[in-house]
């Protein structure tokens, strides 16, 4: 009898999350994640075929085709696959992602009738886009490709989209740009189509990509790529181990997969009680503690203080910002006490969003406490002052926000847990 060997390929998957997603569907059986680097791997892996079922990602989705014996009428009419299974002795192919898709679009309710439409990159992910959007009833698609394409009229460069298509409706993201740990890269400058009404990103590692969060400050309807991960990767489970999954069950997996990946950002005023909350909620939902105020003390090996004291705020805010940006932005399952003044600059807001849900400990003066360790509030004028100019950026960065004042610490954190898991429901 064959041994039940179910995994993914792919040329890097150290970002992935299917591991951890099959984990939930099915505990009680091993999924694995096979690298495969280049070509010459990902040949010898097929032609040894030493497994019983793999989900295929980037690049391998058309190069699989030609181990099969067959195709599904889905994968077929796609040409691509990204579920490969064993029925009758025989090597079939399928492709779930379109279930995955089209769940998506639908769940964000992203209009796509009638709708022109830009599909980024021309690899396995943008056929199975391209069929989705044909069976949604999409006016007009077209795939973008970084090289001109003279065989198919339907796949146009980057320049043509933005000089003959900056009238485009939907915009979806097939590429890896802008994937971990690539997490600043963007394929595509959406300023330049101001008739966009619908944003989607296959990518879910980081959760919010830059497009992402550009598509939400211009208040666009976005849709990220876990839940399409998880829908698709529940289908291709119930192909491997004919089971089947109802959507409540997706939808509790997706919570749980976004509660333990997503951060809790604590932003606030100084005083308001970051730093002692952060530390009960990293007990409670058994998270990493970061203290972004502490990370900077031990690498300027003094306290913030005597920092500003010998040096210059701008100079704090840059050593601030460089920890966020280029640190803090790639962590995940975290709970992040921020400075005061972290979520003044608009780049550290989109780090710390990137992976998380920023919580804003709201306080009124008077529940706050000034010291002479602050150097922006060691008096009562400097905090009311402070406050002011604060309050309002505090408002607009903020995720959730929690008015705290004459809570004890234990209703502090119930408060934020409350609304924190009810932003998952």
């Amino acid at each position: 009898m064959r041994e039940v060997k179910i995994g993914c390929i792919g040329k890097t998957l150290k970002h992935s999350f299917s591991k951890q997603l099959h984990h939930y569907l099915s505990p009680d059986f091993e999924y694995s994640l096979w690298e495969l680097p280049d070509k010459q791997s990902f040949d010898s892996f097929m032609i040894k075929k030493d497994f019983s079922g793999i989900n295929v990602t980037i690049p391998y989705k058309k190069d699989v085709i030609s181990y099969l014996d067959g195709l599904t009428e889905t994968a077929e009419k796609i040409g691509a696959v990204n579920t490969v299974y064993i029925k009758d002795g025989k090597w079939f192919g399928d492709n779930t992602d379109y279930i995955g898709m089209k769940s998506l679009i639908n769940r964000n309710n992203i209009d796509i009738f009638g709708k022109k439409v830009l599909i980024l990159g021309t690899g396995g992910t943008s056929e199975t886009a391209l069929y989705v959007c044909r069976d949604m009833g999409a006016k007009e698609v077209k795939r973008v490709s970084r090289t001109p394409c003279e065989k198919d009229k339907n796949i146009i460069t980057y320049e043509t989209a933005y000089k003959e298509y900056s009238d485009a409706d939907v915009i979806i993201n097939s590429t890896p740009v802008g994937m971990y740990p690539n997490i600043y890269s963007t394929p595509v400058d959406i300023s330049e189509f101001p008739n966009l009404s619908g944003v989607v990103d296959c990518i879910y590692n980081p959760i919010r990509t830059n497009l992402i969060l550009d598509a939400q400050e211009k208040n666009i309807k976005t849709a990220s790529g876990l839940y399409m991960l998880i829908k698709q990767g529940a289908a291709a489970s119930e192909i491997f181990l004919n089971r089947q999954y109802e959507e409540d069950t997706v939808n509790r997996i997706l919570k749980q997969t976004l509660m333990k990946n997503d951060n809790i950002v604590l932003i606030g005023m100084p005083g308001c009680g970051k730093t002692t909350i952060a530390k009960k909620l990293s007990e409670k939902y058994n998270k990493k503690l970061i203290d972004t105020d502490e990370l900077l003390c031990q690498k300027f090996k003094t306290s913030i203080k005597e920092y500003f004291d010998n040096h210059s705020e701008l100079e704090f805010r840059r050593e601030e910002s460089d920890l966020i940006c280029n640190t803090l932005s790639k962590e995940t399952d975290c709970v992040i006490a921020t400075g005061g003044g972290s979520v003044l600059n608009r780049d550290n807001v989109r780090a710390l969003k990137r992976n998380g849900k920023l919580i804003y400990i709201s306080k009124s003066v008077d529940y706050l406490v000034f010291s002479d360790s602050r150097p922006l509030s060691s008096n009562r004028e400097m905090l009311e002052n402070l406050y002011k100019a604060r309050l309002p950026i505090y408002t607009e960065a903020a995720d959730i926000t929690v008015l705290a004042d004459g809570m004890n610490l234990s209703e502090a954190v119930n408060s934020i847990s409350r609304k924190y898991e009810e932003m998952y429901e």
